[in-house]
C-alpha cells in the first residue's frame, strides 16, 4: 500500500518532491521526502475530471449547439470530446475578451453529427485553477500547491521546488504544465528559486507505473502485504499490516 503522490513521483525517478495530482474524483498536493508521505502538508481539491466534464456539459447546453446533439451525448463520449478538444488557458481573462485568440474545435460524435467548440475548450478546465467557478469556496490547485510547500521547513521547501511533479488524467490538457508553472513562479517568486514542473508525457498513469517501479525496490519490501499474510489472515490484516 502506497500514496498515489508518492507512486507518481517514482515514475519520474524520484523519492522526494511535490506531487500535483489531477484525477477522475479529485485532485491532491502531497509533498514527499524520502519516500516519506508528510500529511501535514497534504491538500485536496474537490475538483477533477468527472467535474469537468459536467462543467463542459453545462457550457456546451448554453451554446448554439442542436439541443438533441448535447442531450444524447453519454458519459463517454462527453470524456472524448474533453480530452481531444479543449485546453488550458495562458490567460484566461484575456482569452475570454479575445473571442479570436481561441480557434473553434469540432468533434464528431459516434453517429456521425458535429459538435463545435469556441471557449468552451479553455472554460472546461479554468475550475482547477479557479474552483469558484464551479461555486467551490477552496483555493485553486496552485494554491493548494503554495500552501502545501509553506507548511515545511525552509531547507526541505527549497529541495521540494525544483521537484514539482504532475499526474494523473486530468494534468494531461494541453497548457497545463505551462499554466501550473506560470502561477507557481507568481505565487512564490519572493523565494528566490525558479520553479520548474516536471510533466512527462505518460503522466496520466504515472501512479501506476511507479507502483510498478516501487514494488521491485527492496528498501520498500517493508510495505508489502504477501500473498501467504493474505491468505493466513484475511483481507482485514491490511488495517494492522499498514
Amino acid at each position: 500500500v502506497a500514496n498515489t503522490g508518492f507512486l507518481s513521483l517514482c515514475a519520474h525517478g524520484r523519492v522526494t518532491g511535490l506531487a500535483v495530482e489531477a484525477g477522475a474524483a479529485m485532485s491532491h498536493v502531497t509533498p514527499v521526502c524520502g519516500g516519506q508521505t508528510l500529511r501535514t502538508g497534504t491538500r485536496c481539491l474537490g475538483v477533477a475530471g468527472d467535474h469537468l466534464s459536467r462543467h463542459l456539459h453545462r457550457l456546451l447546453l448554453e451554446s448554439p449547439t442542436e439541443l438533441s446533439v448535447l442531450q444524447a451525448l453519454t458519459t463517454r463520449v462527453l470524456t472524448q470530446l474533453k480530452e481531444q478538444c479543449c485546453y488550458v488557458s495562458l490567460d484566461y481573462e484575456g482569452d475570454l475578451l479575445e473571442k479570436e485568440s481561441h480557434p473553434p474545435a469540432r468533434f464528431q460524435t459516434p453517429d456521425g453529427r458535429w459538435i463545435t467548440l469556441g471557449k468552451e475548450r479553455f472554460c472546461c478546465p479554468e475550475p482547477l485553477f479557479r474552483p469558484e467557478l464551479l461555486h467551490h469556496g477552496c483555493p485553486g490547485l496552485h494554491q493548494l500547491a503554495r500552501q502545501s510547500l509553506h507548511t515545511l521547513p525552509e531547507p526541505a521547501r527549497r529541495h521540494l521546488l525544483g521537484n514539482i511533479v504532475l499526474s494523473g488524467g486530468s494534468s494531461m490538457f494541453p497548457g497545463f504544465p505551462e499554466r501550473m508553472c506560470l502561477e507557481l513562479n507568481f505565487l512564490l517568486q519572493g523565494a528566490g528559486v525558479h520553479v520548474e514542473v516536471l510533466a512527462n508525457s505518460k503522466r496520466g498513469t504515472a501512479a501506476w507505473a511507479g507502483g510498478s517501479m516501487a514494488a521491485s525496490l527492496t528498501s520498500f519490501q517493508h510495505t508489502w502485504m504477501t500473498k501467504g499474510e493474505y491468505q493466513e489472515h484475511g483481507a482485514g490484516y491490511v488495517h494492522t499490516r499498514f
